[in-house]
């Protein structure tokens, strides 16, 4: 078999889905400013972030079919909808990530970008963006696996008996599966593997960089070279940085008008004048407003093609369609204890041990990238004799629980592993000096000093169970003939009906969960990140002292 076209698929969905990241990170840098900015734009935004999160991008396929699919038509329209489902995938964490920084910037540093009265961009480029850095480098690992766990959903879906396909390894190997053909399946993944191991090791290095070079005086350092050679390299280049810092002050003093005070460093740059502050923020919520006008139009134009028949049915079957989300909270919950749990441990101990850290952290973000779906098929023929024999009932439970906690495990670990390495020296020093226990230290310091982060990681944990739990309720032909499925779920109601080519009734159970996800939003993460802004954020400690 050619490999060739294999890695060439590979290659294709990896940098979709780094494409995809970066315009995550470039929009949340925007939309976050604003959201801290303008209450009225925070409250909307993050309403909608929690819902869209919180909603499975197979429950997005009504509206795929009616924006690209029947609205572009052609390749283009298969590719930007393939496009769509991915940036779903990973722009949520994400943004919310980026917000919760920007929320939790310490109040010491916006006094000193206030009484120097920075502008627009230098507040960005100064402050904000750096203190977001450390968590977008955790939330990149989380983004790329829950891209690559969606890839055998989002570059080829069904419809009924349609089926829409761009290229990509996912496309690629939903194929090899569906014919039988396990080599170009084992083919496809290694070539996954090798991938995946490349993008984690990057991740993993810049991550580890972003917490020492921005976090606000960590326990973490920052490597430095040693030896002769070295250090006459480091004098040179510092000698080099003087000399390039006065040739740099000499072309401003040229330059600045005479009024520009330049002896004092922090001379006030306008960069944007507070009007012209206002006029981003304004465009920025007239942006936001169209494409939420553009997604309702939407969502009008598919409720405008049910009768009033159909509304009728709806009305009759929404009791039992909120009995299944409580048994699909139920399983949501379950999977969030297990995750925080195993974070609170496990993430606290390999972020003291920084030397067996780096494997096993980046073990975890292999098994995490490297999609569950695409190798999850051989699992469950290999297991499914020994499991209907020990659990002839609820077998498929498991399975589902597996897949559930295989798409989100390590949002809540990646968060609060970060925020113990960003906490402080001074707090570390402290619990040393008092010889404090690690029940005391987890229960009195470690949980409340990485609140922000724990919030940040629950929040994108509940979310995105519903991940693997879509796709476990309903997996017809998961190899072979053999289907997985449970009795009773919403997303099993769900998945069922996008099968069955049932567009109206999908769209019905993803609005009434929207919904629920609305009130989630407002009671859960907006009103847990205020409290974390107000009393937990664990730099503030320094400047208090």
């Amino acid at each position: 078999m050619d490999i060739y076209p294999i890695a060439l698929a590979t290659a294709v969905t990896i940098a979709r889905v780094l494409v995809l990241i970066a315009l995550s990170i470039v929009t949340g840098w925007v939309l976050g400013y604003i959201a801290i900015k303008s209450r009225w734009f925070e409250n909307v935004w993050i309403t909608l972030v929690n819902v869209f999160e919180s909603i499975p991008v197979i429950a997005f396929f009504p509206l795929v079919l009616v924006v690209f699919i029947n609205g572009l038509g052609g390749t283009w329209g298969v590719e930007l909808a393939s496009d769509f489902l991915v940036f779903d995938a990973v722009v949520w964490n994400v943004w919310i990530g980026i917000y919760q920084a920007f929320k939790t910037v310490p109040g010491d540093l916006l006094e000193v970008a206030e009484n120097y009265d920075f502008g627009f961009l230098r507040r960005m480029a100064d402050l904000y963006i750096p203190h977001s850095i450390p968590r977008i480098t955790t939330n990149m690992f989380s983004s790329f696996a829950d891209a690559m766990f969606y890839i055998t959903v989002s570059e080829v879906f069904s419809v009924g008996i349609t089926t829409y396909k761009s290229f990509g390894i996912g496309s690629v190997l939903v194929a090899f599966l569906r014919a039988g053909n396990l080599t170009g399946v084992y083919y496809s993944l290694l070539c996954i593997a090798v991938g995946v191991v490349c993008v984690t090791l990057v991740f993993s290095r810049t991550n580890r960089w972003a917490v020492s070079k921005f976090g606000t005086n960590t326990d973490i350092v920052i490597r430095r070279r040693t030896g002769p050679l070295q250090a006459y390299i480091q004098r040179e280049e510092q000698y080099l940085v003087r000399e390039l810092k006065t040739v740099r002050h000499m072309i401003h003093k040229v330059r600045a008008p005479p009024s520009v005070p330049l002896s004092n460093p922090y001379e006030r740059q306008h960069l944007l004048t507070k009007q012209e502050v206002k006029y981003i923020e304004f465009a920025g919520t007239i942006v936001a407003i169209a494409v939420l006008t553009y997604v309702l139009y939407s969502v009008y134009l598919i409720a405008a093609s049910v009768s009033a028949q159909q509304w009728a049915r709806f009305l009759s079957i929404t009791p039992f369609l909120v009995y299944a989300m409580a048994v699909d909270y139920l399983r949501v919950a379950a999977i969030t204890i297990l995750s925080f749990i195993l974070a609170v441990t496990v993430g606290y101990y390999l972020a003291r041990h920084h030397r067996i850290s780096v494997p096993v952290t980046t073990a975890v973000q292999i098994i995490a990238a490297f999609p569950a779906p695409a190798y999850f098929p051989l699992i469950f023929i290999a297991t499914l004799p020994f499991m209907e024999n020990l659990l002839p009932l609820t077998y498929a439970e498991v399975y589902i629980f597996m897949l559930g906690f295989l798409s989100c495990f390590y949002y809540v670990f990646f968060d609060f592993w970060t925020g113990v390495q960003g906490i402080p020296a001074e707090f570390w020093e402290l619990m040393r000096n008092y010889r404090l226990s690690t029940y005391t230290r987890i229960r009195y310091i470690i949980l409340p000093g990485t609140l922000p982060y724990l919030i940040t990681g629950l929040s994108s944990t509940i979310n995105s169970a519903w991940a693997g739990i879509a796709i476990g309720e309903f997996w017809p032909n998961i190899y072979g003939t053999q289907t997985l499925q449970t009795g009773i779920g919403m997303m099993r109601f769900i998945s069922l009906n996008m099968a069955n080519g049932d567009v109206a009734d999908a769209a019905w159970v993803s609005l009434i969960f929207g919904l629920v996800i609305v009130v989630y939003s407002i009671f859960f993460t907006r009103n847990l990140m205020d409290l974390a802004r107000k009393k937990f954020v664990v730099e503030e400690g320094i400047y208090a002292a």
